[in-house]
């Protein structure tokens, strides 16, 4: 089961970003395998976050499209949602220390242990701080 980062998401959603035909062709691709694939919660408040923000130029009008498209994401019948298990702590713990994260880094430590705790094979991302986390099998985007 491969899992989806933030930036995916957002690059999909996007369609004036010069990524979104390729995000947007990863998460086609991965629904329609039939095999699973993943989202960590955390990825989908992030992605909430980021696509209304007002600060970064967002319109008001893209609340009731980003609703719309995380309802979208969650009828896909293969869709596994990664939320935290009894593991986390232990699993984020080894990841803190592994990876030497403070500060921001924290939340890709806690997006990695999620992945991990639940048997993701393949984190899908444009985000090189997740090579920093071992275990978690990381590839790019482009």
């Amino acid at each position: 089961m491969q899992a989806l980062d933030t930036n995916i998401l957002i690059h999909a959603f996007l369609a004036d970003s010069p990524l979104h035909e390729a995000a947007n062709a990863e998460i086609v691709a991965l629904a329609s395998a039939g095999g699973g694939w993943a989202i960590p919660w955390p990825c989908i408040h992030e992605f909430f976050a980021v696509v209304t923000n007002r600060k970064l130029g967002a319109p008001p009008s893209r609340v009731e499209a980003a609703k719309n498209q995380i309802s979208e994401w969650m009828r896909s019948p293969t869709l596994h949602l990664l939320a935290e298990t009894r593991a986390h702590w232990a699993t984020l713990e080894s990841l803190i220390a592994a990876g030497k994260v403070t500060g921001g880094l924290v939340h890709d430590a806690k997006i990695a242990a999620l992945c991990l705790d639940h048997g993701v094979s393949q984190f899908v991302t444009l985000d090189r701080d997740f090579s920093r986390f071992p275990g978690l099998r990381v590839r790019s985007l482009v």
